[in-house]
């Protein structure tokens, strides 16, 4: 009796939605007793999860420097590097530059989560349930497309920050100031800022997808009841 008390409830609350949501909504609610509240809850959860655990990781030491994201200098500086090589003092220019642009997309990755954040909280039902019942990477595709732009926004003073805090602007600076006074060089100014946030938002929208997939596709990585319980909807 009180099972059919909650699914005629569950109608009556959701006969002024779109057809299409209120098929996929009875479909879950048939199928698992979810309310629509537990299948956006479960979703942003996931999303909160992935997005957190992400953050967590690349700002931490050496959470860029020392993983499959570490950042690299432009292609463009290759040139600078190599032509200050045989000049004492910049023998590992190189190496010293990307340890300190790694740092600074260390420290700036920390701003990633407030914005994130906000953007999952934002999410209408039906973009929760087209997440939910989209490709494997849905949900990195939503996030990219609501914040990529205001992270980029946050992310680039933050760098410049972080980049003039560990040094790594100053130090390249003086390489490129050093090479364009060669005799016969044509001068180079890469923004090395605009370079190293493009670089570390491609690296975190990457990991965010990885997690967004192994809670899809590994049972083991829904770490609560209403995780367990809105993705067997999409395993169906």
């Amino acid at each position: 009796m009180k099972k059919s008390f909650v699914i005629l409830a569950s109608i009556f609350l959701l006969m002024s939605c779109d057809p299409k949501d209120f098929q996929r909504v009875m479909d879950t609610v048939g199928s698992g007793l979810l309310s629509n509240q537990d299948i956006s809850n479960g979703l942003k959860e996931a999303l909160q999860l992935g997005v957190g655990e992400s953050v967590d990781f690349l700002s931490a030491k050496d959470g860029y420097y020392n993983s499959a994201y570490k950042i690299l200098l432009p292609e463009e500086a290759n040139k600078v590097i190599n032509g200050l090589k045989i000049i004492p003092g910049f023998k590992n220019l190189e190496q010293e530059v990307i340890k300190k642009l790694n740092q600074g997309a260390e420290d700036a990755a920390k701003k990633a989560g407030p914005i994130f954040i906000g953007a999952i909280k934002g999410m209408s039902f039906n973009d929760v349930m087209d997440v939910l019942m989209g490709e494997k990477n849905a949900a990195t595709t939503y996030l990219h497309n609501s914040t990529y732009n205001p992270l980029y926004s946050e992310f680039k003073p933050e760098i410049v920050s972080s980049l003039n805090k560990f040094g790594a602007l100053d130090l390249w600076a003086n390489a490129v100031n050093k090479y364009n006074s060669l005799p016969l060089v044509k001068d180079v100014n890469p923004d090395l800022a605009d370079h190293v946030t493009t670089k570390a938002l491609i690296g975190l929208f990457d990991l965010v997808e990885k997690k967004e997939k192994g809670i899809r596709s590994d049972v083991s990585q829904r770490s609560s009841e209403l995780l367990q319980r809105v993705f067997a909807k999409q395993d169906s």
